[in-house]
């Protein structure tokens, strides 16, 4: 196409934008490969629109050609608007054509899993795969993996877990053999050698003998891999790994790789240190290995937080290497180093922060404040003596910002982790500064969440102690330790009984301790709380207090009548649970829990269940179980849901504040062993789920074990040790170059259950260090002195909160409610008594006051009904309207006949199941789950 752009001055004018030098250097730099480490808010993103402008305006690609890759489907959303709009501000396409047929063509902006499946429509067949297989949602992957672990033949030595964790743990295996393009007969064989290998070696300590019982769980596991990617080819299904794996696959051969280069001239990878090796291999087998492709990958190793999900930070370090140019010379490196986000202040906290991931990572440079910012932000921090002296040092610092005028949409709170979120937004709400929870992570801590959760799981499982106990010291039945740990008692002698045993003494004791565990025989308060329902007497006498007999045998039946409706669709047993605990009336009736927002709470986790049962329409219990389970393990961002708009304070995790930004930021929990967290990540050497360091694409990166000894396994928890520092170091960068003006920092030295004291982290000590180097900085505002020798927790003595079930009404809400219903049983009884008219108005109540500013009766205008004014008459067909549209929406789901339209085009596999029965195809194609 013809140049119409000759020098960057000119770009800058046509864009409007002071691009710096270095900016310039990458937006003009010739279509070759080129990687360009660019700092935290850098603007990376105008970088590659303008790059995209230059190399179209230039006539160097068309539009059409340029082809760019990110992660998420609002980062492609916003790259894409921002070429758009770049492209049309230039002048070099038409937003309203003359002949819209003749129109130039746009570039190709997408997420690297939808280029994946666009390769996979397209090239498919070439490995065999249909072109109508289909990807699965979460639902269906979950569903799949539990009816796989249903029917597995067994018996499984190893795999000891429920069937919601080992949902979870084959999962995670499958998708760590995808990220890293290992078969599980690799595996398999790797850990038979590894088996063979330890049966010479002494296993002197626990950290040596779960070595084994992991390999031969993972031999296991990789068994029930095999059967559920045989499922997903059965009924011709992918996941998001295996289309990245088949895609690799495809881009080892030559003429697909051809293809691509032709079809696109330039290519642009943005977040590239976020990249799996799978990904790498097929963008390398596509566009790199010598062929000087125009490749421009943009990232910053610094922000490489995704390691636990599968991503690799030395695709960028070695991005070079991997993308030379034709001759054989490694692509050009260049740097974005100047912030044009954060105060100068705050910048140098960062750096200081920094400075041993810019000597680990090559390109990297201290970051530089923008034209007149470099005097900018402000940090202000906080160690408090106790975890709740904390929380409220939080809460009143962000309400005096609210009520000085900050919006709160410009406040976040950034957390290491998700259990204090409920503490948090209780604080916050009790002090009337709006708050949002964001994630589905953050909702599983919130009390009402959680109490929900607790009841599904001992529906599902009988050995769910832990969720029980939740259940059975909760606000509604409120079981006293006494008698939590006679039933705890009655459980166990109730495994002796099924095993036919005395209690024995000390000898018989020792040897149940050692022996395998069958998980039949686990220890269930569960079937202990049954016994309180079941006919016979139990002989064990043991003195529970006439309270709780009387709740475990009211508990205990509503669990039996519970569990009748666990083969129904979740949505129902989600709804049928909250009926029955009374949870959803009691959030709607408190204004304690209405002020919280504990409702629309619950409504956005329903929301998230109906999407997760939308997609495949017998989504069980047991499947939306070991998806959560998964979404509290990797709580630092799993789900993809995003701060909402509405001008509330944002309280999420560390994790998922990546690419966001605030005004200001508030990070408590900096206390030690917490951020940065010292918590060992699940290790190849005691977690069958996880896969052996020696079979990953980025092994060369990761700590060895030098030899099987205790010695040796000490030295390679230590080096584990520091790479995991790195990791949280990078988060810590990551977090603490949010905030645009002002970062709050707070920490305490007693939590909220330990017997020992925490005192600051790290990162928190460098908060103190960098206000104390100059008043301009910022405010220590508050530190507390170490705890004497010997202190204890006040945390641990204070008496427990009283959580009061029903939850508090508001008195005189309640006193019209029961008004009206008087009202509604004496307009019945007239009706039945074949009165006619209405009865007359009934008095308030004792306890029923006066409404002050209450509207007297209407005079009846034959507008509506009698008493009711003009607004009340429009809300009460607002009602109507609703349960008319419910009733239709409950009647068409019941509906015993459904039509199902056919696709546009059949493969022929598909062509022979009609023939053979359409009625069971057509079942298949409304309900696509797998069976």
């Amino acid at each position: 196409m013809p140049a119409q752009l000759t020098d960057p001055e000119q770009l800058k004018e046509l864009l409007g934008i002071p691009f710096t030098p270095e900016q310039t250097d990458c937006i003009t730099a010739p279509p070759a490969p080129q990687v360009i480490v660019a700092g935290a808010g850098s603007g990376k993103t105008t970088v590659m629109a303008a790059r995209v402008v230059w190399l179209v305006g230039t006539g160097q690609v068309a539009p059409e050609r340029v082809l760019g890759l990110t992660f998420t489907n609002k980062a492609a959303g916003e790259l894409a608007e921002r070429v758009r709009r770049a492209l049309v501000k230039a002048g070099l396409t038409d937003p309203d054509p003359a002949d819209p047929d003749d129109a130039p063509g746009e570039p190709r902006i997408s997420t690297y899993h939808a280029f994946a499946g666009q390769l996979l429509s397209e090239h498919g067949l070439r490995l065999g795969l249909e072109p109508t297989a289909r990807l699965l949602a979460d639902a269906t992957r979950f569903q799949l993996a539990a009816s796989v672990l249903r029917t597995a033949a067994g018996p499984f030595e190893a795999l000891t877990k429920t069937v919601s964790a080992l949902v979870e743990d084959l999962l995670a295996l499958d998708a760590e053999l995808s990220e890293h393009l290992v078969s599980p007969d690799e595996l398999r064989v790797h850990d038979t050698r590894l088996l063979a290998e330890l049966e010479g070696v002494r296993l002197t300590n626990e950290k040596l003998r779960k070595v084994p019982h992991a390999a031969l769980g993972r031999r296991e596991l990789a068994g029930l891999v095999e059967e559920y990617r045989a499922r997903k080819r059965a009924h011709e299904r992918i996941d998001f790994g295996d289309q990245i794996a088949l895609a690799a696959r495809l881009a080892r051969l030559p003429e697909v790789a051809r293809a691509l280069r032709e079809q696109y001239s330039v290519v642009l990878l943005d977040e590239y240190q976020d990249t799996s090796v799978a990904q790498r291999v097929m963008l390398a087998g596509l566009f790199g290995g010598g062929t000087g492709h125009p490749v421009t990958a943009v990232g910053d190793p610094c922000q490489a937080i995704y390691g636990w999900r599968g991503a690799s930070v030395a695709n960028l370090d070695d991005f070079p290497g991997h993308f030379p140019d034709a001759d054989g010379t490694p692509a050009r490196r260049f740097s974005l180093s100047e912030n044009r986000r954060s105060g100068g202040r705050l910048l140098q906290l960062a750096n200081g922060l920094a400075a041993p991931l810019r000597a680990r990572h090559a390109g990297v440079q201290a970051l530089r404040p923008g034209p007149g910012a470099a005097r900018d932000g402000l940090v202000r921090c906080a160690l408090l003596d106790t975890h709740a002296g904390e929380l409220e040092w939080l809460a009143d610092s962000l309400a005096h910002l609210v009520g000085t005028g900050t919006p709160p949409g410009e406040i976040a709170v950034l957390c290491r982790g998700a259990a204090d979120f409920a503490g948090i937004q209780g604080a916050l709400v009790a002090r009337d500064v709006p708050v949002e929870v964001v994630g589905l992570s953050g909702l599983l801590h919130l009390p009402e969440i959680a109490d929900l959760v607790a009841v599904c799981e001992v529906l599902q499982d009988p050995t769910a102690n832990a969720a029980l106990v939740r259940v059975l010291t909760g606000p509604r039945w409120r079981t006293g330790p006494r008698d939590l740990a006679l039933l705890g008692r009655r459980a166990r002698l109730l495994v002796r009984r099924r095993r036919g045993e005395p209690d024995g003494g000390p000898d018989r004791r020792l040897a149940a301790a050692v022996e395998g565990a069958d998980p039949a025989e686990t220890v269930s308060l569960a079937d202990a709380l049954d016994t309180f329902v079941a006919s016979g007497e139990h002989e064990d006498e043991l003195p529970f207090s006439p309270e709780a007999r009387v709740r475990f045998a009211r508990l205990a039946a509503e669990i039996r009548e519970l569990r009748r409706s666990l083969a129904d669709p979740l949505m129902d047993v989600l709804h049928r649970v909250l009926s029955v605990t009374g949870l959803e009336v009691e959030l709607a009736a408190s204004p304690h829990a209405v002020a919280a927002r504990r409702r629309e709470t619950l409504g956005n986790f329903l929301d998230i269940a109906s999407g997760f049962a939308s997609l495949d329409g017998e989504a069980t219990l047991l499947a939306f179980l070991g998806f959560l389970r998964t979404a509290v393990q990797y709580e630092k961002g799993l789900d993809s849901s995003l701060p909402g708009g509405e001008n509330t304070v944002k309280v999420l995790t560390a994790h998922k504040s990546k690419g966001l930004e605030w005004d200001v930021v508030a990070v408590p929990g900096l206390v030690a062993k917490q951020f940065p967290s010292e918590q060992p990540r699940e290790s190849w050497l005691s977690q069958a789920k996880v896969l052996p360091s020696p079979l990953r694409g980025d092994a060369a990166t990761l700590p060895e074990v030098s030899e099987w000894s205790a010695r040796g396994l000490k030295d390679y928890d230590t080096a584990l040790r520091d790479h995991q520092a790195t990791e949280e170091l990078r988060l810590g960068y990551v977090t603490f170059t949010r905030p645009r003006k002002l970062l709050l920092g707070s920490g305490h030295w007693w939590g909220p259950a330990q017997k020992r004291p925490r005192g600051p982290s790290a990162f928190l000590d460098a908060l103190r260090a960098h206000c104390e180097a100059g008043a301009a900085h910022g405010e220590v505002e508050h530190w507390a002195e170490p705890p004497a020798e010997g202190a204890l927790n006040p945390a641990l003595d204070a008496p427990a909160e009283e959580r009061p079930w029903p939850l508090p009404l508001d008195e005189e809400a309640l006193a019209w409610r029961r008004r009206a219903a008087a009202g509604v049983l004496a307009h019945l009884e007239h009706t039945r008594a074949g009165g006619e008219g209405t009865p007359g108005a009934e008095e308030p109540g004792e306890g029923a006051p006066e409404r002050s500013g209450a509207p007297s009766p209407a005079p009846d205008t034959g507008g509506g009904p009698e008493g009711l004014t003009p607004e009340e008459v429009r809300l009460t067909a607002a009602w109507d309207r609703d349960l008319d549209a419910l009733a239709a929406e409950l009647r068409r789901s019941r509906a015993a006949v459904r039509d199902v339209p056919l696709p546009r085009s059949l493969a022929a596999t598909q062509l022979l199941r009609v023939a053979a029965d359409p009625e069971r195809f057509a079942r298949e194609l409304a309900r696509p789950m797998p069976r």
